[in-house]
């Protein structure tokens, strides 16, 4: 029995440790630069153990996405209990590490449809944990939801965000500063512990 669950231990150490280069190769060179052979060798395993475990690299991309997302989402949902919902929210999107492995994640996904099934999936629920934390915030303050879509300032707020790393990561600056300062004043003005104010809509 002994024997049985250090092999076990084995295979998922082995499993987790393809998972974790891959990831890896990902963020540092882009999904094209993981193969089997330079995933094996970042793991320090066979190139024939990639395939042991993961029967296509399809299945093992299909696992790290898994992984990864649901890492991501655990770490989404903290928006829903935080002080600051709208600040973690912007924090996690200008994360560089989070938005190029995301970039990457929708890269693969034009090219592998099964990426892009598990993908869809999965950033429709981000962006139902967006939406509740951007409603939670809109109703403490008063707003008519009618006129400031949840969803629609969700969107704005994440995806302005998204453009400054996407941007940053090739030189391009123009008009950054400004929209983290209208971003932050946004944040302030309807942080949870603020006091409500008029949006013009009363």
């Amino acid at each position: 029995m002994a024997g049985r669950s250090t092999a076990k231990t084995a295979d998922i150490g082995t499993r987790q440790r393809l998972m974790a280069a891959t990831e890896e190769i990902m963020r540092e060179d882009g999904y094209a630069a993981a193969t089997s052979r330079r995933v094996a060798e970042r793991a320090g395993v066979k190139s024939a153990l990639v395939y042991y475990y993961f029967p296509t690299m399809d299945d093992l991309f299909l696992a790290v996405l898994s992984d990864s997302g649901d890492q991501a989402l655990e770490r989404m949902r903290q928006a829903l209990t935080d002080d600051d919902p709208l600040r973690v929210l912007w924090l996690i999107n200008t994360d560089t590490g989070y938005t190029r492995l995301s970039t990457e994640w929708m890269a693969l996904a034009n090219h592998r449809k099964v990426i892009g099934a598990e993908l869809k999936t999965y950033a429709e629920r981000v962006r139902d944990i967006e939406t509740a934390a951007v409603t939670m915030v809109l109703r403490s303050h008063g707003v008519d939801l009618s006129v400031y879509p949840p969803v629609v300032m969700a969107i704005l707020l994440t995806g302005a965000a998204r453009i400054i790393c996407n941007e940053g990561a090739v030189g391009m600056v123009q008009g950054h500063d400004q929209l983290r300062e209208f971003v932050e004043g946004f944040i302030a003005r309807f942080a949870l512990t603020s006091t409500p104010v008029s949006t013009g809509s009363d």
